[in-house]
């Protein structure tokens, strides 16, 4: 059997190479009613474009019918068709490359040696939990879950700042947000030392000012940049150098207890260092001038500078920002308590067995609901009970995760009461056996592409100008697609089917490709932070 990974990126790269020079023509399918005859296609007016008539010369259609190579699906046949050069794949071979090496598709690789150092600085968390608007939750939910995806493929992060408000902590652990405290603060004395030094003392000041700095030089090199080129003057508080020292420390002495390999190394330097500002709109300008004043005073300060503005958050009848936070997290938490006794009956909320999985559905709930749009866009949250129900809500995709579970329990439990044989060695698994529709869609949809679109979620690309174009939306939205494709499947296939030895191995197959199914969704969730449930 061919051994090496297979991948959608690969394939598609050796698809346009056979065609020959130029423009992609190539794109995989994904809805379910064309993968019922082709996996890929190079569409007739793509093909017309390169081809004289749209005439695929006879030895590209040989070069795409035997195409092969490191990370190449093996092709079954290729066919000209009226949507134009249609491919089908072996899928009983895809099927056993894939599920027989579950681990290489389901979960992040982890890099021989550290990769590149990220400081993820999200302002909004020196506020007070209590006054935390929804636009700096959402920044708080992003800069989390981009933090644990870069860590996955294997970048350096290290969180700034570190907490010190011990409620924000409390409320941090409620919305399972993996973030550092400390009770240390951080020197200011030679910063303000070189504020002190270009500041023109005669100037009156506001209260707690220590003096302003005119940014206006900076904006107008940078203006190329993406700037704010309003931006003129900034006064320069302790407040403000105290989040620039922070921030120094960040770059020059990787904190204590960060990543493995660069903890307190002081030659670390500054230019393989990224920092990337993670703000709500309101924040967006203030930011900005953090940034210019932190260039003007530190002439070591990291040139490779981004932001990452969280577009404003709206909630469905209530006028304003006028929701907090906090209040958002009770309503959605008590939603979930009606909805699960509305559907198991009673007070579960007084249920210490239930408490827990509530705390996960709530979270989960906030969490699809501000990860789910593109964080550059504005969100609408709804304020009704929708929120909790539907195919596309945090909730539906943790009941998913949960059959999954209570699948696996179940065929342990008719293991153990001798109703099924153990699980046999994946090598003697007959893949062909696996034919319906729904088990191919969640192969090739979902397992097979997961760990590229991982790496797209995570990649920080080095893209010009002072924004960053990171997609934190994509691991929310493929785990809702995931979740609707195996609810389909579930509801029309019995899987654990009648104890009889002819039906056991389609029912191994089967779990088998389930299980590659499970591993995505708890490396997914894990992404965001969320635990899978044996039960909802």
């Amino acid at each position: 059997m061919a051994t090496g990974r297979l991948g959608v990126g690969e394939t598609l790269e050796a698809l346009n190479a056979a065609v020959g020079p130029g423009s992609p023509v190539w794109f995989k399918e994904t809805h379910a009613r064309h993968l019922r005859v082709r996996d890929f296609l190079a569409p007739r007016s793509a093909l017309q474009a390169r081809f004289r008539d749209g005439q695929v010369p006879e030895c590209v259609f040989h070069a795409v019918a035997g195409l092969h190579g490191p990370g190449v699906a093996p092709v079954l046949r290729c066919a000209s068709t009226p949507a134009g050069l249609s491919l089908q794949l072996q899928r009983p071979a895809v099927f056993e490359r894939v599920l027989g090496a579950l681990a290489s598709y389901a979960t992040p690789a982890k890099p021989a040696s550290p990769g590149p150092r990220v400081i993820l600085h999200c302002p909004a968390l020196r506020c007070n939990p209590d006054t935390l608007r929804l636009s700096q939750l959402r920044a708080v939910l992003v800069a989390d879950h981009l933090a644990r995806t870069l860590r996955a493929h294997g970048v350096c992060v290290c969180p700034v700042p570190s907490v010190r408000d011990s409620h924000m902590a409390t409320f941090l652990q409620k919305l399972l947000v993996d973030w550092p405290t400390t009770s240390k603060c951080v020197s200011t004395e030679t910063l303000r030392t070189r504020v002190l030094a270009k500041l023109n003392s005669k100037e009156t000041l506001p209260p707690g000012v220590l003096g302003r700095l005119c940014l206006k030089e900076l904006v107008e090199k940078r203006r190329s940049a993406g700037y704010d080129t309003s931006i003129d003057n900034c006064w320069v508080t302790e407040d403000l150098l105290s989040v620039l020292s922070e921030l120094q420390e960040a770059v020059r002495h990787w904190p204590e207890g960060g990543d493995p390999g660069l903890d307190g190394d002081p030659d670390a330097g500054v230019d393989d260092c990224m920092v990337v500002h993670v703000v709500s709109c309101e924040e967006a300008v203030q930011q900005q001038k953090l940034d210019l004043l932190w260039q003007k005073l530190d002439e070591q300060a990291p040139l490779k500078q981004k932001h990452l503005v969280c577009g404003p958050v709206r909630v469905a009848g209530v006028p304003g920002t006028l929701m907090t936070a906090p209040e958002y997290y009770k309503l959605r938490y008590a939603q979930v308590c009606k909805a699960s006794a509305l559907k198991h009956g009673g007070d579960l909320a007084q249920d210490s067995a239930w408490t827990k999985t509530f705390d996960v559905l709530s979270v989960a709930t906030i969490k699809f609901e501000m990860l789910s749009t593109a964080a550059q866009n504005q969100l609408l949250l709804a304020d009704s009970t929708t929120s909790t129900k539907g195919t596309k809500s945090g909730t539906f995709v943790m009941y998913n995760c949960a059959r999954l579970a209570t699948l696996f329990e179940g065929y342990k439990h008719g293991v153990e009461r001798g109703l099924y044989p153990t699980f046999p060695l994946v090598s003697s698994l007959d893949f062909s056996l696996l034919h319906d529709e729904g088990e191919w869609l969640l192969l090739f949809n979902s397992v097979l592409p997961f760990l590229d679109l991982l790496r797209q979620t995570g990649s920080l690309a080095s893209t010009p100008g002072l924004h960053t174009p990171v997609r934190t939306e994509t691991v929310c939205k493929f785990l809702v697609q995931l979740s609707m494709d195996f609810s389909s499947y579930y509801n029309r296939v019995h899987i654990l089917g009648e104890p009889r030895p002819h039906l056991f191995g389609q029912m191994f197959a089967r779990l088998q490709l389930l299980r590659a199914v499970r591993e995505v969704f708890h490396t997914g969730l894990a992404m965001l932070g969320l635990p899978p449930l044996s039960h909802i």
